[in-house]
């Protein structure tokens, strides 16, 4: 669904890209952040708004990572309110990924969830199937 000018995008390829990035900051080192030169993107990089989860301080780094590649990448088409509300979701979620990577697994241990889906179907009734079977002539 490509627009016709070459400037929009769609939506999925936009989430596609921003997944991208979201990958490749939390696999960049935190070493390198720290080397990040105060530009235009400086002004954007903030502490988790006062309402959001705690962060420790190598999660705040990730998260803000992840929030500079998005930025990098977008930011001239986000507004401010979606700036926030993209920093509100990102700290949200890097407290959800903290929980889970503190859950400790071993090499043998199997997965937690098995998938059995439950299928509603009706059921016949015994009585009537019964009957039919029974009253029914029997060809030979």
């Amino acid at each position: 669904m490509s627009a016709k000018n070459g400037s929009a995008i769609s939506r999925r390829e936009f989430a596609r890209r921003a997944a991208f990035a979201s990958a490749a900051a939390s696999l960049s080192p935190a070493g390198l952040l720290k080397g990040v030169s105060t530009g235009a993107v400086a002004p954007l990089v903030q502490t988790s708004a006062p309402s959001g989860p705690k962060l420790s301080p190598e999660s705040q780094v990730e998260m803000e990572s992840r929030l500079q590649a998005v930025f990098t990448q977008y930011g001239s088409r986000l507004s401010d309110a979606q700036k926030s509300d993209l920093r509100r979701l990102a700290a949200e979620g890097q407290a959800a990924l903290d929980r889970l990577r503190a859950f400790s697994t071993d090499n043998g241990d199997g997965p937690a969830l098995y998938l059995k889906p439950l299928m509603e179907r009706e059921k016949k009734p015994v009585a009537r199937a019964a009957a039919k079977t029974a009253g029914a002539p029997k060809k030979s």
